[in-house]
């Protein structure tokens, strides 16, 4: 892991929290069918991959171990042979393991559901940002993700090689539509949203038309989105923005459109399918019984 990924891994809190949520949902009062092994009988196992794609979530994996070997009053050793943002290939190994049947058993649904839909998050993010490489455009997620899995999916956009956007509605300003409705005017709003926040911080605008980006440059907005636009306005847009801004380019973004979007000159190009529409990586945890 490069040390940029590890101070962008959440902290350790928001890592234990959603999986101590996690495995109650699971073993909620106890794991009835692990009771049916031998209380002492071990385990050695590991966790491999079936298919191509991208590794997030090892630490989600560690903190799974911890916890259920904690109800146990043991420790389950885990040996990792990847890291997070490595690219791996049917069959690979990515962690071996040994430790008690029970806590082992109680964990293995947990971790791999965690671990498969971060790495399924990478892997996608992973061919979206490929596909823009050539361009100066930045792959950037949304707000857009599964609940409550919001800095873990973020976190799995950076292994990917995307960047992040605005972590919630607390940390930057995005006016969008349904403000613009409330009666203030475009250039009222966006010099109340600038005013209003300390300087760097994300203070975006939204616009539809060409019109619209205009009074947004002019009012000063310094990261504009255009949502929506066609290819041909897009172009238009960015040959009108020069330096003034920053544009980003939002809807109908999918891996077969982000290259020629990203060829028009837009700086920025907003998914919200790299978190929401999410498949989770095929992950297998197999076990020998020792």
């Amino acid at each position: 892991m490069s040390e940029d990924l590890k101070r962008s891994l959440p902290k350790n809190k928001v890592i234990k929290s959603l999986v101590k949520s996690c495995l109650k949902e699971d073993i909620g009062s106890g794991d009835v069918t692990a009771r049916l092994t031998p209380a002492e009988q071990k385990i050695d196992g590991k966790i491999i991959s079936r298919e191509d794609g991208v590794i997030c979530g090892t630490a989600w994996v560690d903190e799974v171990m911890r916890q259920v070997g904690k109800r146990h009053d043991t420790k389950i050793n885990i040996n990792w042979k990847v890291r997070d943002g490595d690219v791996v290939t049917p069959d690979q190994t990515l962690c071996r393991f040994e430790g008690y049947a029970h806590p082992v058993l109680s964990g293995e649904r947990t971790a791999l559901n965690i671990m498969q839909t971060l790495s399924g998050t990478a892997t996608v993010t992973r061919q979206y940002a490929d596909a823009i490489a050539h361009t100066k455009a930045k792959l950037l997620d949304t707000r857009k993700t599964l609940p409550c899995l919001r800095e873990a999916q973020k976190y799995a956009v950076l292994c990917g090689g995307g960047v992040n956007h605005r972590m919630g509605l607390y940390d930057g300003i995005i006016i969008k539509e349904n403000h613009l409705r409330s009666g203030k005017s475009l250039e009222r709003i966006v010099a109340d949203a600038i005013a209003s926040m300390p300087e760097g911080t994300l203070v975006e605008l939204e616009v539809e038309t060409i019109e619209e980006l205009e009074r947004g440059l002019n009012a000063g907005a310094k990261r504009i989105m255009l949502d929506d636009f066609s290819l041909e306005d897009m172009r238009e847009a960015v040959e009108l923005t020069g330096d003034q801004a920053d544009l980003e380019a939002s809807g109908n973004v999918n891996i077969k459109t982000i290259a020629t979007i990203a060829e028009t000159g837009v700086d920025y190009i907003s998914s919200g399918a790299i978190t929401k529409h999410v498949r989770a990586l095929d992950l297998s945890m197999l076990f020998d019984y020792i």
